[in-house]
C-alpha cells in the first residue's frame, strides 16, 4: 500500500528537523504547508492538552490547506523529527492529480474527527 510520505516524497523535497521540545506548529499562526513524519514523534495539543501523537508516516498541519484558516492545534516534536514539508502549491497539485492521495488525506482528517468524537462523548 502506498503511503503519503511515497506519494509526497521527491528527489529535491525540502525537510525540516527538530529537537525534542521544539513547536512546529503554533496554533492560531497561518499555514501554507503540511508535513510529514519521515523520523522521529510529535504532539498534537490544544489549549495545552495533547489530542494525539504521531508517527513516522503521519501527517498534520493539512487543514490549514484545506480551509485557508488559522492552525486549529499546536504539535511539538517529542522526539527529534525530521519532516517533508509540502507547500500549498504542491498540495494543491498532489490532490487534482493523485485522486489516491486526497482519499488518504480525507482518510485522515475523518478519522482523526471520530476520534475526538469518541473522547467528547465519554466525558
Amino acid at each position: 500500500m502506498t503511503s503519503v510520505l511515497n506519494i509526497v516524497n521527491r528527489s529535491d523535497q525540502a525537510t525540516l528537523t527538530f529537537e525534542a521540545g521544539d513547536i512546529i506548529i503554533h496554533e492560531g499562526e497561518e499555514g501554507h504547508e503540511f508535513y510529514v513524519i519521515i523520523e522521529g514523534e510529535a504532539d498534537v495539543l490544544h489549549r495545552g492538552k495533547i489530542l494525539l501523537s504521531l508517527n513516522p508516516g503521519e501527517l498534520f498541519g493539512e487543514m490549514a490547506l484545506v480551509d485557508s484558516k488559522p492552525r486549529s492545534a499546536e504539535v511539538i516534536a517529542r522526539t527529534r523529527c525530521k519532516l517533508a514539508v509540502v507547500n500549498e502549491n504542491r498540495f494543491l497539485f498532489l490532490v487534482q492529480h493523485n485522486p489516491y492521495f486526497a482519499l488518504m488525506v480525507m482518510r485522515v482528517m475523518a478519522d482523526r474527527l471520530r476520534m475526538l468524537g469518541d473522547r467528547i462523548t465519554s466525558i
